[in-house]
């Protein structure tokens, strides 16, 4: 059965390194129940059959049995289809073949191009966006780390204290104190005089003491040996009062303000990685929302591109600091511009169905930062792109 590789941006750096050769995308959503998972098969069929049209359009004189032959393999593997995610991407070459399971739907789509067909993978990056997640209980801490679409639980470093007692050992405050904060008895909260006495707070309150001590620790050895070390956005998950205390004492940079406000010995992996998605995606719509305020803020200083072939002649210049792309929007042409593809050096033009994507690999080329907009967004163009220059 064919390997489904998970999506990763790990994927995307082994994507962009098999540019510059002949590339077939294919990208198509799938089911999981029947009937119609019955009719994937079929559909891929179809879509197989589109990249024959498109491979003696594009590039007749390709090797099509070699190149299609993993296709047809991949048809006929019910297995494959038995267990397929709810949509895949397939890349293939001469000298690759490369299956992911995506995890979100796909619009049908299929590319014969120098290089695979990114823009539907750049849209679903925070999907693949790696993080660590902290389960915390007000006496024990478990790790995870990975996508929405893999969690694994970690092996916390020796460092890390996991439970109350590892944290302050033969410091744990008596429980069999009486009495309230500052010594006080409980008649004053009946409207008795107050009445002082010897004790110190009550026994819940040391609980939370206690409490407050081990999350303080947990803190500053998650954020010195896990935080530090791996530089990955951490999610929390605690109930909501534990949150708070946690929140209000932490001193890690890498805490995501949100978190998820549940008990985590509720939560599979599985679950805590559908859970971690939401986290992640609001993170992606905050950083959305900073992509177009740069753009407005460049547009009232004139360092900005709306049209295409000035977009694609600043990305030949490396100037353009960010793309924004429409996620929904194929655009055919031809743009003049030799750094959208090694190709096109000898005749300074290049075709492709969709000169959005070359733009994209461009600017990804020149080190700039891409930006796929949902449709549920609105571009500040009409063009399909807009671009942020360095200078």
């Amino acid at each position: 059965m064919a390997r489904i590789q998970p999506f990763t941006h790990e994927t995307l750096s082994t994507l962009l390194a098999l540019s510059d050769r002949l590339n077939l995308s294919l990208y198509m959503p799938a089911h999981r129940t029947f009937p119609e998972r019955s009719q994937d098969p079929i559909r891929f069929k179809n879509l197989v059959r589109q990249l024959e049209g498109l491979l003696e359009q594009h590039a007749p004189e390709a090797p099509r049995e070699t190149v299609l032959a993993p296709f047809h393999e991949l048809l006929d593997d019910q297995s494959f289809w038995n267990i397929c995610p709810e949509s895949i991407a397939v890349f293939a070459g001469a000298e690759h073949f490369i299956v992911l399971g995506l995890h979100q739907p796909v619009r049908e789509l299929v590319f014969v191009n120098s290089h695979p067909y990114l823009k539907p993978l750049l849209r679903l990056a925070p999907v693949a966006d790696r993080c660590q997640v902290l389960c915390l209980s007000r006496d024990s801490v478990r790790m995870y780390e990975g996508t929405a679409q893999q969690m694994q639980e970690v092996e916390l470093p020796a460092a890390v204290p996991t439970r109350l007692t590892d944290a302050l050992g033969e410091e744990l405050t008596p429980r069999n104190q009486q009495g309230h904060p500052d010594g006080f008895s409980g008649g004053g909260e009946r409207g008795d005089p107050m009445m002082h006495e010897s004790g110190g707070g009550g026994k819940q309150d040391e609980i939370n003491l206690d409490r407050e001590r081990f999350f303080r620790a947990v803190d500053k050895a998650i954020t010195e040996h896990c935080s530090r070390q791996s530089n990955l956005p951490l999610v929390l998950v605690a109930l909501a009062e534990n949150q708070a205390v946690f929140r209000a004492l932490s001193h890690n940079p890498f805490l995501l303000p949100d978190g998820i406000e549940q008990d985590p010995a509720t939560l599979q992996p599985a679950q805590l990685g559908a859970a971690c998605a939401s986290v992640l995606r609001k993170r992606h719509d905050v950083a959305l929302d900073k992509a177009f305020d740069r753009f407005g803020v460049a547009l009232g200083q004139g360092t900005v591109g709306r049209q295409l072939p000035e977009i694609a002649e600043a990305a030949a210049e490396g100037r353009v600091a960010l793309l924004l792309v429409e996620a929904e929007r194929e655009i055919a042409g031809t743009i003049a511009s030799s750094a959208l593809s090694r190709e096109a050096e000898d005749t300074g033009k290049i075709h492709s169905d969709d000169v959005l994507d070359e733009l994209i690999l461009a600017v990804i080329r020149q080190g700039g930062e891409v930006v796929v907009v949902p449709p549920e967004r609105s571009m500040p163009t009409e063009t399909g792109a807009a671009a942020v220059y360095r200078y």
